[in-house]
């Protein structure tokens, strides 16, 4: 794909929502295996994210109220939505250790990091507010792996800011 016609469609995932477009940008870089979206996606979101190369699924979930649930899952890789959706389709979320374990590798965030998380969930870290803020896990304290993502997802969301309107592309 043309530089431009990335450039084209993340400037409309941006319009829309500025961490849609970042997700689908860690996915492109490789630095996300995977991604889940819990809003609406439209028709022409969900084309934009196709154009991008990327695999895109919807997931149906019950939460314990009952209420459904969608996902919007993309990956580079349709298999790996395939994957998320034996387990989960029309499963009642759940925030057991198991599930948080699976998600957190589907998803890739560090292992430390999930671990810490199922231990105590947002447990201080240290980290600046919008360093933690760009992040799509919570950082466990002293994390090495998270210090490396946080570079290269500074680097795109730097980026991704510098995107312009998609009608003056």
């Amino acid at each position: 794909m043309r530089r431009d016609s990335v450039t084209h469609c993340l400037a409309v995932l941006k319009l829309h929502d500025f961490q849609l477009a970042f997700l689908a940008l860690l996915n492109l870089a490789g630095l996300k295996p995977a991604s889940r979206w819990e809003k609406p996606l439209t028709k022409e979101l969900r084309g934009e994210l196709e154009a991008l190369g990327l695999a895109v699924r919807v997931v149906k979930r019950v939460v314990l109220s009952g209420r459904e649930l969608e996902e919007t899952l993309f990956a580079g890789d349709a298999e790996r939505l395939a994957i998320y959706a034996a387990r989960f389709e029309g499963r009642v979320v759940d925030k057991s250790a198991a599930t948080q374990r699976f998600e957190g590798d589907f998803f890739g965030y560090p292992l430390c990091c999930v671990e810490a998380f199922i231990r105590q969930p947002y447990i201080e870290n240290g980290l600046a507010r919008d360093d933690q803020a760009i992040l799509f896990h919570w950082a466990c304290p002293g994390c090495r792996a998270t210090e490396k993502l946080l570079g290269e997802y500074r680097e795109l969301h730097d980026a991704l800011m510098e995107i312009d309107d998609p009608s003056m592309i």
